[in-house]
């Protein structure tokens, strides 16, 4: 993979300036179709190898449901996405865009939007407007990434992520950890009046194989799948080489309030500047993909 070509400086500049960039196909239809069915034994609750659960338990979904399916640190037990999760495929692009030297893993997410939702249940479909950092906050930087790699294509109709274009300049939004809040009228109404520039929204319409990359600030949320098939990511978020376990709470606010599961991966005690750098945190360098993909 030839990194300058693929992710130019004017990429870069275009990232830090909209709060997104959308890549080209990364994927190859193979990898596509692995993660597919990746997908489907992980939402028979097969687990590769003898782990565990991130959250100690497989999650509660109704195979009826039109409710998001959505497990965390998929890689822990699933061999298929550990392989696209820990990839140098995306990790060196994540560590151009966040302008650092190597890029971490924080965690990942496999979600599903199940399809052939009745339209009197659409809303459960919703992701609310959030920004992922609000989170994340036990860490020193907001300059965290989330690379959210689409398994189909993907638009409006079965439920892509919409952006704000340029929220992240605005910095942490009051009660902007609201990913369940599924009324995003009322969400962007909470969130319009803090903003200093104009609300644009913007759909991220890929092809399978793209991904989308969005920095940990801007807000972001999606509508239903209305079509007759789930609509499927993976999607990695992570964090340059270097970042610490140091709550961003307001003076006087315990450090509790900017808690994270990740926080118990550090140890018994964890000290204020401990960085995230132990085996739970690997640096995104498996070259797997890349070597699939690379000619």
């Amino acid at each position: 993979m030839n990194l300058d070509s693929l992710v130019t400086q004017r990429d870069v500049e275009d990232y830090w300036e909209r709060g997104f960039w959308i890549s080209p196909k990364l994927l190859t239809d193979e990898q596509i179709a692995r993660l597919n069915r990746a997908h489907e034994r992980i939402w028979r609750f097969e687990i590769d190898g003898n782990g565990f659960y991130y959250e100690g338990k497989p999650p509660e979904v109704a195979a009826s449901s039109a409710a998001i399916r959505k497990i965390v640190n998929g890689w822990w037990i699933n061999d298929e996405v550990r392989m696209l999760v820990l990839s140098s495929l995306v990790g060196k692009i994540a560590a151009k865009l966040m302008r650092s030297e190597r890029a971490r893993i924080w965690h990942d997410q496999v979600i599903e939007k199940p399809g052939s939702v009745p339209k009197s249940s659409a809303g459960v479909g919703n992701v609310g407007w959030h920004q992922d950092y609000a989170y994340w906050k036990c860490t020193n930087t907001t300059n965290m990434i989330s690379a959210w790699v689409a398994l189909q294509d993907t638009d409006i109709g079965n439920g892509a992520m919409m952006t704000v274009v340029g929220s992240h300049h605005l910095g942490i939004l009051a009660e902007s950890a609201s990913f369940n809040e599924q009324d995003l009228a009322a969400l962007r109404r909470r969130f319009e009046p803090q903003m200093k520039r104009a609300w644009l929204e913007e759909p991220c319409i890929l092809k399978a194989g793209h991904v989308s990359f969005h920095h940990a600030l801007c807000l972001h949320g999606s509508g239903p799948n209305l079509t007759d098939r789930p609509r499927r990511c993976v999607t990695i978020h992570a964090m340059p080489d270097g970042t610490r376990y140091h709550p961003q709470t307001e003076p006087g606010i315990s450090a509790s309030f900017a808690y994270h599961n990740n926080v118990r991966l550090l140890g018994p005690r964890p000290v204020f500047g401990q960085k995230f750098d132990n085996e739970y945190f690997p640096i995104l360098d498996e070259p797997s993909y890349e070597d699939e993909v690379s000619p």
